[in-house]
């Protein structure tokens, strides 16, 4: 059985992805018309015993409009005029995305802005105020 490496700890057994080829959108002449070039590689991430549920999950998130509703996620690619440089590009595409997706978000260290920071904060506001106040017209005893 072959496998499809994604990180050094992380593989997909080649069974998992089902190819499906179909005609290429758009111009090309009679090609097009004939043959089927573009291929449609589909991958079912909700039941894919290869991935680590923090890896799905981001997964789910990252793949956006390219997951179904029954969690498969259809990679397309016609770019080319032949099916194995399709096959390989849908193929680089999809290990490319369960790249980033293997790879965790840094946790945020929450920072807290200097004292400098937060007193010149303060004065520019302060500053802009009066520059505010300036422009108003001043009042006289009947009201303005």
């Amino acid at each position: 059985m072959a496998r499809v490496q994604i990180t050094d700890d992380l593989w997909i057994d080649e069974d998992e992805l089902t190819e499906t080829f179909v005609r290429s959108p758009g111009p090309g002449g009679q090609n097009v018309n004939k043959v089927a070039t573009a291929v449609q590689l589909r991958f079912d991430v909700g039941r894919s015993p290869s991935l680590p549920d923090e890896v799905r999950e981001r997964l789910k998130r990252l793949a956006g409009s390219r997951l179904t509703a029954s969690d498969e996620l259809m990679v397309e690619a016609h770019r080319f005029r032949t099916r194995e440089r399709n096959r390989r590009d849908a193929r680089e595409r999809l290990v490319a995305l369960l790249r980033r997706a293997a790879v965790a978000p840094k946790k945020r260290k929450e920072t807290r802005p200097s004292r400098a920071a937060v007193e010149q904060r303060l004065k520019d506001k302060q500053r802009h105020s009066e520059k505010k106040k300036r422009r108003r017209r001043a009042k006289t005893e009947d009201g303005w």
